[in-house]
């Protein structure tokens, strides 16, 4: 149990995830604070510079390329997963978020006219990525992975 323990904790690939979303996510949540005010959503939220997505799924592959090399299993499996995230956050996400604005818009109207919206509350707007959200969170993903993999 012990070993696995100790595999589990000194695991490069996972490292290199667990460090890259922490990266994106602490310093989204520090460019959003200086920028707009500190906000409790933004904890949690989704969305925003640079992706998390990104850097998370970019350091987990860059960690299996240098750990595994380009011809193992891990490195291909990687490498799709990444680039079925990044799209997702991208294209998914980013257009529900703006059905989401539109959406709200028709709730402004209803209650402008007096009407019952719809739903109750807003929906969440900000949840994709733009395309420079998502270099910057590939670019610290890659660095991210690169790093865990020379250091430990």
């Amino acid at each position: 149990m012990r070993e696995y323990l100790l595999q589990f904790l000194t695991n490069h690939v996972l490292m290199a995830a667990i460090l890259g979303w922490a990266v994106a996510q602490g310093s989204k949540i520090l460019y959003e604070s200086i920028r707009y005010g500190f906000s409790v959503e933004r904890l949690s939220g989704g969305g925003g510079m640079p992706s998390a997505h990104s850097a998370t799924v970019s350091a987990l592959t860059t960690a299996a390329l240098l750990t595994y090399g380009p011809g193992s299993f891990a490195f291909p499996m990687a490498l799709f997963f990444s680039i079925i995230v990044i799209y997702d956050a991208r294209n998914v996400r980013y257009e529900t978020g703006r059905e989401a604005a539109a959406l709200n818009r028709l709730r402004e109207e209803q209650i402008a006219r007096g009407e019952n919206p719809m739903y109750e509350r807003p929906l969440a707007e900000k949840m994709g990525h733009t395309v420079p959200e998502i270099i910057v969170g590939i670019i610290v993903g890659i660095v991210c992975g690169a790093l865990i993999c020379i250091l430990i």
